[in-house]
């Protein structure tokens, strides 16, 4: 059985997280008393028990998150897909919501699709890179990692400079300096003479595969 999670998900701003889960655990014809269990746990689960009888339009962003993974889970799904969780919420709430994720995906399948690449760091054991809907590139992160491997350079350019190679190169990162922008930039050569080797991370690999499968640059 399948649960999915979409970005944004429909429910009663009226109704309490209580009777929303109840009201969705009868369209799934779940009996009463197993209704009542189930969505106990569930809410339990997320974190929002002490809030089952308070309505959602006070929720915050976070808590209707959490609210939209308890529901997912009514019919107990073999496999839960997620579609962009953590967009917009606080680094609290982020960091939350990762760790219920993570515990998810001890008896489940988890399909989360994001473009918060520091997310899918702290809890995916396998990663699929996506272009124009197709797959690019998959492995477990260690293995993608080692791909970009001696491909990641910081360097130090004066400001009037830094549009010049954010249009030659990709850049996964840039940092102002009194006059002076520090670039992280993905090139399979030293882009130049001060060009310092780093260690990759799995935003550099995204850039790595994404650039390199048509990408603008054609420093690759």
């Amino acid at each position: 059985m399948l649960g999915y999670l979409p970005q944004e998900f429909g429910y009663y701003p009226d109704f309490t997280a209580w009777s929303y889960m109840m009201y969705l655990a009868s369209l799934k014809a779940l009996p009463k008393e197993m209704a009542k269990e189930k969505c106990r746990e569930l809410l339990e689960l997320v974190g929002l028990s002490g809030e089952a009888k308070q309505k959602i339009k006070t929720f915050s962003g976070g808590m209707i998150r959490r609210l939209g993974i308890a529901q997912a889970l009514l019919n107990d799904p073999e496999i839960l897909i997620l579609d962009e969780p953590t967009a917009g919420l606080d680094p609290k709430e982020r960091i939350r919501f990762r760790n219920i994720i993570s515990a998810l995906g001890s008896n489940r399948i988890v399909i989360l699709s994001t473009h918060i690449v520091s997310d899918i760091a702290y809890i995916a054991d396998r990663i699929l890179i996506m272009k124009k809907g197709r797959i690019i590139k998959q492995g477990v992160p260690d293995d993608l990692t080692e791909f970009a491997r001696g491909s990641v350079w910081e360097c130090l350019v004066p400001e009037n400079k830094a549009e010049e190679y954010n249009c030659k190169y990709a850049i996964s990162n840039l940092k102002n300096m009194n006059g002076q922008v520090m670039l992280r930039i993905i090139a399979k050569e030293k882009p130049m003479e001060n060009a310092v080797p780093e260690e990759p991370n799995l935003e550099d690999v995204y850039l790595y595969f994404t650039e390199e499968a048509g990408g603008q640059h054609d420093n690759f």
